[in-house]
């Protein structure tokens, strides 16, 4: 595209055939010939000068001119000029006046050609990959249809029709292999704005291309009758998929898998033969921890919702089928409930519960001095600590068979005289640690926590303020996809994350770093947060 040998006409018709051939406005392509003139011009003039090039629209006449602004004091006297130096162009200029003057035609060197052609070409790429991103933006969540148009270090690169997409090779199923002009199905992932390289990402392997398979198939979920609430998938090898109907009379399962496994079957060919389990969806966690599992049964389930884990006990001959190839089976049930599970057999859990309970029962034998008997009637009764026995009504110990006024009475003294003498002994090691009164006088510490907190480098009140709650209480955080335990100062004495945020305000309101009027505001912020995702909450149901 040399624009030496260009008139008038072949300039319009140059436009409108790159415009036609890119899909994109005839303007901007004339836009990028306006400044690819005015870049050839300055060249030849100087790149100081302010020169504007004009393509006439209809007749293709081309206009330069070179542009100077009148002003009250020249700072740049290439695109500047006084008043008195205007009135020779003007009649009566101002400041804020344009001088324009005309400049004659000139003919393009090969090198300012080849400069200009590059503006060109730079300014359609750009409209190109705007008109590219605008077109797709509002298709990402969405599985498209595409032709493979080559293949770079493991990338595909796939032609979606007014654009190109890369499937990353992470993004591939295993083992699959595409050649040139081979039909392929991929979820747009993502879709970004970008100077250059790709811009639209494709994946095979996402649990939403499955749960967007199965809508295609499945005309119940397209209509909203049956809803996929959860997706977990080992790509290529198998997948879990849960379910819920909002209509009593139509079987989600059955709904998903079809006539003689026709709609399931599809969607396991579109993924390379990958075995799909679909399972009832039950708000209920344990019970629909009970459905992934499958198909290995389970006796037991434990659920701890402040950890987010759950105890899962199967019979010593399903723990293989429960944990599955390589922790499959267990995994992917993890992925879909969104709970960290443990997977135990009867005879392991008999046995950690025989040895809480001799523990448990030697604490009590040891701190009240009491027989074995009356330390295994406590446990079986669902003792577990000293402070249980010593506060807990008297009417709970003597409810235990076997227990009288008397006896309760004196299990409960030597309960509160054994906590006694051992909060004397953690205190008095507290203040050895360097403990100062101010910790010691705070409310709602224990001489057991202080001793704890003083071992980590916790000492005063101030010190104790500038703590965060997940520090004190413990938690998890993900780090590189997986759950890691952090472990906190006063976890092993069951302090949640509320009573050590309240802790630590409290420390804080005591030391004046804040008042009741901040946390006020700050309580009233948090009820309208919870109101607002209580009602996004119904409206998405």
């Amino acid at each position: 595209m040399s624009i030496t040998s260009a008139n008038r006409l072949e300039l319009l018709q140059i436009a409108d055939a790159v415009a036609r051939e890119k899909m994109i406005d005839p303007d901007l392509v004339l836009q990028a010939m306006e400044e690819s003139y005015a870049k050839a011009a300055k060249s030849k003039y100087g790149p100081e000068l302010d020169i504007r090039a004009k393509i006439d629209r209809k007749s293709g006449e081309l206009e330069m001119t070179r542009v100077r602004e009148v002003v009250a004091e020249v700072e740049n006297h290439f695109t500047e000029m006084t008043v008195e130096e205007a009135r020779a162009h003007l009649d009566n200029p101002e400041v804020g006046d344009w001088v324009i003057d005309d400049l004659p035609p000139m003919d393009f060197g090969r090198i300012a050609a080849q400069s200009a052609k590059q503006v060109i070409l730079q300014k359609v790429r750009e409209a190109e990959r705007e008109r590219q991103y605008d077109e797709f933006k509002d298709r990402e969540g969405t599985i498209i249809n595409g032709l493979v148009k080559r293949v770079e270090y493991g990338n595909v690169i796939v032609d979606v029709g007014r654009g190109e997409a890369v499937l990353r090779r992470d993004q591939l199923i295993n083992r699959e292999l595409f050649r040139n002009g081979d039909r392929i199905r991929a979820y747009i992932k993502e879709v970004r704005s970008e100077m250059r390289g790709p811009q639209i990402f494709l994946s095979r392997t996402c649990p939403e291309f499955m749960a967007e398979l199965f809508k295609m198939e499945v005309p119940e979920i397209y209509d909203g009758i049956i809803e996929i609430k959860a997706v977990a998938r080992d790509p290529g090898s198998r997948a879990k998929i849960g379910v819920i109907s909002f209509d009593n009379s139509i079987d989600p399962v059955g709904a998903c898998v079809g006539m003689r496994g026709s709609r399931v079957q599809a969607v396991v060919n579109e993924l390379q033969g990958e075995k799909i389990d679909i399972i009832p969806w039950n708000d209920d966690a344990p019970t629909f921890l009970v459905n992934a599992l499958q198909p290995a049964e389970v006796s037991k389930v434990v659920l701890d919702d402040d950890a987010e884990r759950i105890e899962v006990v199967v019979p010593d001959d399903q723990l293989s089928l429960a944990i599955g190839r390589r922790g499959q089976n267990v995994r992917l049930a993890s992925q879909l409930t969104g709970l960290d599970i443990d997977i135990m057999t009867e005879a392991e859990e008999s046995e950690r519960r025989q040895k809480e309970f001799e523990e448990r029962s030697k604490l009590f034998m040891d701190t009240m001095n009491v027989d074995e008997v009356v330390a295994q009637l406590l446990v079986s009764e669902g003792f577990a600590t000293l402070e249980e026995v010593a506060y807990i009504e008297i009417d709970e110990l003597l409810s235990i068979e076997g227990f009288d006024q008397d006896t309760a009475e004196e299990l409960q003294a030597r309960a509160r005289e054994s906590l006694d003498e051992i909060n004397a002994k953690a205190l008095e090691e507290a203040k050895e640690l360097g403990v100062e009164q101010s910790l010691i006088d705070f409310e709602g510490l224990t001489p057991q926590m202080m001793v704890a907190l003083a071992k980590d480098g916790v000492k005063t009140l101030e010190d104790f303020a500038t703590c965060a709650d997940w520090e004190l209480a413990g938690g998890y955080t993900t780090v590189d996809g997986k759950r890691v335990k952090d472990e906190g100062l006063l976890e092993a004495f069951d302090v949640s994350l509320d009573e050590a945020q309240q802790l630590v305000m409290t420390a804080r309101l005591m030391l004046g770093w804040v008042t009741e009027e901040q946390l006020a505001e700050d309580a009233a912020g948090d009820d309208v947060e919870d109101d607002d995702a209580e009602t996004a909450g119904e409206s998405e149901v």
